[in-house]
Parts: structure tokens; sequence; C-alpha cells
């Protein structure tokens, strides 16, 4: 899969508010299905598992399957190539311009 699709999944997972809760959800430790749709009772087994697979496909959580338990991994690294990617460098040109404007209103 290329970068450019592969990031656009990230982007797809990451622009429903309830797919980020549900990385909250295993930022500390992994949880089973059955955790997270505990965790979601307003929304049925049917749809926890719709947003997993969305997650799953961009490569936002590893599943593991542990005998009937399907174990669900957080994996952040393509949070922190979006970042590396997008975020920082513009906020890296954000701060210069920040930094220069706060120059000129000192001199």
């Amino acid at each position: 899969m290329s970068s450019r699709s592969q990031d656009d999944n990230v982007f797809k997972a990451l622009a429903h508010p309830r797919r980020r809760e549900m990385l909250d959800q295993l930022k500390d430790e992994p949880k089973t299905t059955g955790m997270l749709c505990d965790a979601f009772p307003d929304i049925d087994r049917c749809t926890v598992m719709l947003h997993l697979k969305v997650l799953e496909e961009a490569e936002l959580i590893v599943a593991r399957r542990d005998g009937r338990e399907r174990w669900n991994h957080l994996n952040s690294l393509p949070i922190k190539q979006i970042h590396d990617r997008w975020i920082s460098q513009y906020a890296g040109h954000a701060l210069s311009i920040i930094d220069r404007l706060k120059s000129d209103l000192e001199a």
C-alpha cells in the first residue's frame, strides 16, 4: 500500500470521534472486543466491530486471537508518522512566524 493511501486510511479512521474514543480505551492496555463493547453500551457489537475493522485497515490496531477472544492492541506508529509528516512541519513553520513577529515587535 502506498504511503499516501495509508495516510488516507489513518485520517479516515481518526475522523470519527467514536474510533478516537476506542483508541483512547486501548492506550494503556489491550482489550478484548467484548471489553470494548462493554465500554460503549450505547452501540451494538456489530457497530463496534465495524469501527474496529476501519482501525485495523488503518493499522492503528493489531488484533490477536487467544482462543475465543480477540485482543485489540494499539499500534501508535501510524499516528507518529502522520505527526512527523504533517503536524510537526506545520507547527515548526507556525513557531518561526511567531518568533519573527515577536522579534519585530521588540525592535
